[in-house]
C-alpha cells in the first residue's frame, strides 16, 4: 500500500525544503491551532499538526467507507427513536457508569415530559481503520462513530491544498492532481442550515455551545463562517452562560441573552469533565427546549462504545433497520470483533480470554475524545481488578486491528523533523436531517484523515497525539 513517493523519503535536503513550504502553506491555509500556552487567545496560534506527505489509502476501502455512511446515519437516527434498545442495551452500564446514567436520567426525564423537538439533526463521524488481516489484504474496520462534536471537518478541508503544493515542490504536480476536494464544513454547515430552516423562526440564531478551553477555535469557524455566507446569525455560548441566561417560553422556546435559538451545536459535553450540577442544570434545560439539538441526548446515547458492542450481536441491525438488508450487510461488513463484559457466563469468559492473551484486544470505556483506550499490560491490570465486580460492565473489548504502517513526516510546532513509522485512521462525516418521521436530509459529506506514530497506541489530533493527513488514493 506504498504511495509514489518512497524516494523522496530519503532525501533528506529535498524534504527540510518541503517541510518549511508546507509549514508556510498551513499558515496560509488557516490550518491553525491556538497554542497550548494561551489556548484562549487568537494573537499567538500556531499551524495545527500534520503530516508532511499524503498517506496511501486503498481506493476501495474508501470508497466503501463513503457509501455506508448513508446507512450508518440511518442506523444512528433509528437507535435514538428507540427507547426500549436503548433502555436494554444501556442497562447495566448505567448502574456502573455515572456519567452514561446521568445522560440517561435527562433521557428519560424529557421523554416522560413529552418532546418540544420536531426537528432533528445528526452530525456524525464513522471513523475505520484498515486491518491488514491474516493474508494481508486490508479491510475497512470501524473504530467507533462520533455522534457529538465530531471535529476537524473544517481543518481537514484546508489540508489537501497544503499537500497539493509539498508534491509539487517535490517534483510530483501530477500526483497533486490527484488529491481530492475536501469540503466537511460546507456539508456540516449545509446541514445545520437546513435544521435552522426547518425550525421556522429567519431571527433566530444558530448557537454553539463551547468549551471553557478553546484551542481548536479555527476548526470550529470555518463551519460557522459557511452560516455566516447564507445569513445565519451564530453566537458562541458556554454551559455557564447557558446556566445564568438561557430561558423557556411557555412554547418551551429557547431564550439566550434575548435571542430565540434555532439550533445548538454541541462541540462540548460529551466527556465527564464538562459537567458540574451548574452545567447538567444547563443540558437538561437545553434538551427540554424546542431547539434543534445537535446531538439531542438520545443521538449522544446512540454513539455510547456499549450501543456500538449490542449493534455486533446476531440479529440486532435486522430489528433496527427492518427492510434495509442491503444496508445491514454494508454496515456488518465493517464491523470488528465486538464482546460485551456483562456479568455472567459470557462475559466471565470473554475477561478470562482478554486476561490471557490482551495484545489481541482494545478495551474501551465509555468515553470520546481520544486517549482512553487500554492496551496491552494495562488492560490485563484493569481486566483482573475489575473480572468479579460489576465495574467490568462500563467497558467493550474489541478485537485490536492491525493496520501496515508506511513512513512519513508529522509536523508539529517546535519539534524536531525526523521520519515516522506510521498508521492512519479515516473517518467520513455524516449529516442527516429528520423532520418528525421524515428524513429529509441524509448525506456523507466528506472524509478525515489521521495519522500517528506506530509506538501511540491511542489519541486523536485534539488529544495531542494523531496529526492531519490527507489520502492519496492507490
Amino acid at each position: 500500500m506504498a504511495a509514489p513517493w518512497e524516494d523522496v523519503l530519503r532525501d533528506i535536503p529535498a524534504i527540510q525544503e518541503a517541510a518549511v513550504v508546507a509549514v508556510d502553506a498551513a499558515l496560509l491555509q488557516g490550518v491553525l491551532m491556538r497554542t497550548e500556552g494561551q489556548p484562549n487567545a487568537s494573537d499567538v496560534v500556531n499551524f495545527a499538526p500534520f503530516t508532511l506527505l499524503p498517506s496511501a489509502v486503498p481506493s476501495a476501502l474508501f470508497e466503501q467507507a463513503y457509501a455506508v455512511q448513508q446507512d450508518f446515519n440511518m442506523l444512528v437516527d433509528a437507535i435514538s427513536q428507540n427507547k426500549e434498545f436503548l433502555e436494554h442495551t444501556l442497562a447495566s452500564t448505567i448502574k456502573v457508569d455515572d456519567f452514561t446514567a446521568r445522560l440517561f436520567r435527562i433521557y428519560t426525564q424529557v421523554l416522560e415530559e413529552g418532546l418540544a423537538q420536531s426537528v432533528f439533526l445528526g452530525i456524525n463521524r464513522s471513523d475505520y481503520m484498515f486491518d491488514s488481516g491474516v493474508d494481508g489484504t486490508p479491510a475497512l474496520k470501524q473504530i467507533e462513530i462520533n455522534t457529538i462534536a465530531a471535529s476537524f471537518g473544517g481543518l481537514t478541508s484546508r489540508t489537501a491544498v497544503v499537500h497539493g503544493q509539498v508534491l509539487k515542490v517535490l517534483g510530483k504536480p501530477q500526483e497533486a492532481s490527484h488529491l481530492l476536494p475536501n469540503n466537511p464544513s460546507r456539508g456540516l454547515a449545509l446541514g445545520i442550515a437546513k435544521a435552522w430552516e426547518l425550525y421556522g423562526s429567519p431571527s433566530a440564531v444558530v448557537m454553539f455551545l463551547v468549551e471553557e478551553v478553546q484551542r481548536n477555535i479555527f476548526d470550529q469557524r470555518c463551519v460557522e463562517n459557511e452560516l455566516w455566507n447564507r445569513n445565519i446569525r451564530v453566537i458562541r455560548k458556554r454551559f455557564r452562560d447557558v446556566f445564568e441566561k438561557g430561558s423557556l417560553d411557555e412554547a418551551r422556546r429557547l431564550y439566550m441573552d434575548g435571542q430565540e435559538v434555532a439550533v445548538v451545536y454541541y462541540r462540548e459535553g460529551y466527556v465527564p469533565s464538562s459537567y458540574d450540577e451548574q452545567n447538567w442544570e444547563a443540558r437538561l434545560l437545553l434538551e427540554r427546549s424546542r431547539a434543534v439539538k445537535c446531538p439531542d441526548i438520545a443521538t449522544q446515547l446512540a454513539g455510547t462504545k456499549k450501543v456500538q458492542q449490542e449493534l455486533s450481536r446476531p440479529g440486532t441491525l435486522e430489528r433496527l433497520l427492518p427492510g434495509h438488508t442491503e444496508a445491514v450487510t454494508r454496515i456488518r461488513a465493517t464491523f470488528a470483533g465486538l464482546y460485551s463484559l456483562d456479568m455472567g457466563a459470557e462475559g466471565d469468559k470473554v475477561a478470562a480470554m482478554a486476561i490471557a492473551d490482551p495484545d489481541r484486544f482494545v478495551l474501551k470505556p465509555q468515553r470520546e475524545g481520544g486517549g482512553n483506550n487500554l492496551y496491552g499490560e494495562e488492560l490485563r491490570q484493569v481486566l483482573e481488578k475489575v473480572r468479579d465486580s460489576p465495574e467490568r460492565t462500563s467497558y467493550i473489548l474489541m478485537d485490536k486491528i492491525k493496520p501496515r504502517p508506511a513512513m512519513n513526516y508529522l509536523l508539529r510546532a517546535h519539534r524536531p523533523l525526523q521520519v515516522s513509522e506510521c498508521i492512519s485512521e479515516l473517518g467520513i462525516f455524516g449529516v442527516y436531517v429528520r423532520r418528525g418521521s421524515e428524513l429529509v436530509l441524509n448525506e456523507a459529506v466528506g472524509h478525515l484523515l489521521r495519522t500517528k506514530a506506530v509506538e501511540h497506541a491511542d489519541g486523536g489530533v485534539a488529544a495531542g497525539v494523531a496529526v492531519l493527513d490527507t489520502p492519496y488514493l492507490v
